[in-house]
């Protein structure tokens, strides 16, 4: 396949031309970069010395569409929407990193995300890329909506639950805490060294954006409206994503009971690792890796279930995902060029 990549020089753009190096199936023929355009990639990122020799170039999605069998766009909110037509579409795939088309009503999105959309006419056809729910989908898809990172942790924490009815909907708390790299590669004063070491600190609370997203999921997969509660922190480390989330039980479960309902939903995905008994996730454990490990706890005291996830944000959260996306799209088994162990120290 030939790969083109808008934004390939952002930390989510550089992991896809990491994991696609080492991809089988996959060659790519673009580097699109708007900030380091003639210059090697391999200069900006000097992991990739004598493993990439080509020069960044600009963004034409005219001529990369030309190219290119699938393109991955790993661009800011608003973008890649503007972009996006039938001539591009009717050359190539488009997998985009962005939430440009995660949010099915256009009026929610330009409300949470504060910009107009360029072309909500291809809201409806984009597919939410989360693989374990939607592959069949994204199978047939010619633009994928890839799930944000936070989205993905939390879904993936709660999903088993809320879809056989054991937990109340009207009370799901989700709290996050996520590795700096998940703010993007962009200079900001509040991102700076200084700044976040040996601290830690609540953002975006009750107003972030990614809050709507795991909502609609949420509510497809309970099949009614979901409203949650929803707090992101900032941890200083570089990559990684822990969920705790709470909600109460509607019905009377033991934990092996509930431990049984995840492996009922994630037996038989690769990704989706189901902790043992009493072990919690820890992002130590997904580092440089496209795994979601999950587990849960029945807190019999307080009658509520608390439902934990840890997520490599930058691989599982954006990259890994997109790529295990382009992998159904294509017709390959999903773990191609993913299938290695997470990094550790």
């Amino acid at each position: 396949m030939k790969v083109g990549i808008i934004g390939s020089t952002g930390y989510a753009g550089a992991e896809i031309v990491r994991l696609l190096y080492g991809h089988p199936d996959a060659e790519i023929v673009w580097y699109g970069s708007r900030s380091y355009i003639d210059k090697k990639f391999s200069e900006v990122f000097g992991n990739m010395f004598q493993l990439v020799t080509d020069l960044c170039r600009g963004e034409d999605i005219e001529e990369l569409a030309r190219q290119a069998d699938v393109i991955f766009t790993a661009t800011p909110q608003g973008y890649c929407a503007t972009l996006v037509s039938e001539e591009v579409l009717s050359q190539t795939k488009i997998i985009d990193l962005s939430a440009d088309f995660r949010i099915k009503d256009v009026g929610i999105y330009e409300k949470w995300y504060g910009i107009k959309h360029a072309s909500p006419e291809y809201i409806e056809e984009a597919v939410y890329g989360l693989c374990e729910v939607n592959r069949d989908k994204v199978r047939d898809a010619r633009l994928i909506a890839n799930p944000g990172c936070y989205p993905t942790c939390s879904f993936l924490s709660v999903y088993p639950l809320l879809k056989e009815g054991i937990i109340d909907k009207n009370t799901i708390i989700i709290d996050a805490k996520s590795g700096v790299s998940g703010a993007g590669r962009g200079a900001k004063v509040n991102n700076l060294y200084c700044e976040v070491n040996e601290s830690i600190k609540a953002y975006g609370v009750a107003k972030h954006r990614h809050t709507p997203e795991i909502e609609e999921q949420l509510s497809y997969a309970a099949e009614e409206d979901v409203l949650i509660s929803f707090t992101p922190h900032l941890v200083p480390m570089n990559r990684g994503i822990l969920v705790t989330a709470y909600a109460s039980l509607n019905k009377k479960i033991t934990e092996d009971e509930a431990r049984a309902i995840y492996y009922k939903y994630y037996d038989d995905e690769f990704f989706v690792r189901v902790l043992e008994k009493g072990i919690c996730p820890e992002t130590r454990w997904v580092e440089g890796s496209n795994f979601a490990d999950v587990n849960v706890v029945i807190d019999e005291r307080t009658n509520r279930a608390v439902m934990m996830g840890a997520i490599d944000n930058v691989v599982k959260g954006a990259a890994g995902q997109a790529v295990q996306n382009m992998n159904i799209m294509f017709g390959l088994r999903e773990e191609t060029g993913l299938n290695f162990a997470p990094m550790f120290p």
